[in-house]
């Protein structure tokens, strides 16, 4: 029987190395506001497990004091915002300030959903890491995170 790190080894090398790191990588995947079409974000919640990160889901319909509050608390090294209701350009204005005025400004954030791409230099403005629009694979999304997002350095208890 082959243990499930040693077949992502043989699978893919580079997600196996998520894996087998002593500490994983904490991602938090959040909804903001009222949109209520989830289906996505638990797709990209499933491939982040996968590929052997931490992931923790706020569900639906999250406020965006919420998801700061989540993010600080679990002490994650990422956050994912995913949004479909076209409300992107009030609320993560809201949750980077939040997160700047918590103390939590060093903490990463993308998003993915439906975002027009003339909105995109203005969320990067702001400070989104990346934005993934519908059609990017779960893949080309593992292997941004993984290359652009270092696991903060400390021990956590599993």
């Amino acid at each position: 029987m082959v243990k499930k790190k040693e077949k992502l080894a043989q699978d893919s090398p580079s997600l196996a190395k998520s894996v087998s790191r002593e500490t994983r990588l904490r991602v938090l995947i959040a909804k903001p506001g009222l949109d209520g079409h989830d289906r996505g974000a638990k797709i990209i919640c499933r491939a982040l497990k996968d590929a052997g990160m931490e992931v923790i889901y706020t569900g639906l319909r999250r406020t965006p004091e919420e998801i700061v509050n989540a993010a600080i608390q679990e002490d994650v090294d990422l956050i994912g915002l995913s949004i479909l209701s076209g409300a992107h350009n009030v609320l993560f204005p809201q949750i980077m300030k939040l997160l700047k005025r918590k103390g939590a400004g060093d903490i990463p954030v993308i998003a993915g959903g439906i975002i027009p791409e003339k909105d995109i230099p203005r969320l990067k403005r702001i400070g989104l890491k990346e934005i993934f629009l519908p059609g990017t694979s779960t893949q080309e999304i593992i292997r941004w995170i993984q290359e652009n997002i270092p696991i903060k350095k400390k021990v956590r208890e599993t």
